[in-house]
């Protein structure tokens, strides 16, 4: 090394990585939040796409499509028969529960696009609650917050 060449010291270089590890882990300890967000909103879109694919299959087929939410297993499935394949098979988080409302937590669609039954029900993720709804009629849900 030329003896004009100046270059940082030791100090210098800890002071700078001190502060990148600083802005690092305030970065990563901001993100969770949205880490918790983005899965929740999967789980949503997962079970509308589910729920949505399901009624389509029975009004393409003509055939009534059971939904069942198996609470104990953290599993949800539809199937047009038993001794067929599912039409839909999901496993979701253990942090999610999802209880009976006014309505159980099994229902039809029918060949048509109706459901057999109308009400709602609960889905509660950590400290949040949220209540899906299915309409009387053409078979609607949608997802509230509670």
């Amino acid at each position: 090394m030329i003896a004009s060449e100046k270059g940082f010291t030791m100090a210098e270089a800890l002071i700078v990585l001190a502060g990148f590890l600083v802005i690092s882990v305030a970065s990563l300890a901001s993100a969770v939040p949205l880490y918790e967000t983005a899965r929740k909103d999967a789980f949503f879109n997962t079970l509308k796409a589910d729920l949505y694919y399901s009624q389509l299959y029975a009004i393409s087929h003509q055939r009534e499509v059971t939904v069942n939410i198996v609470r104990d297993k953290n599993y949800y499935y539809s199937h047009e028969r038993f001794d067929m394949p599912f039409v839909t098979e999901r496993r979701y988080s253990g942090e999610i529960d999802i209880t009976k409302g006014s309505m159980p937590l099994s229902f039809k669609f029918l060949g048509d696009g109706n459901v057999n039954l109308f009400g709602s029900f609960y889905i509660l993720i950590k400290d949040e609650k949220y209540k899906m709804t299915i309409q009387i009629g053409r078979g609607r849900f949608y997802v509230a917050a509670e």
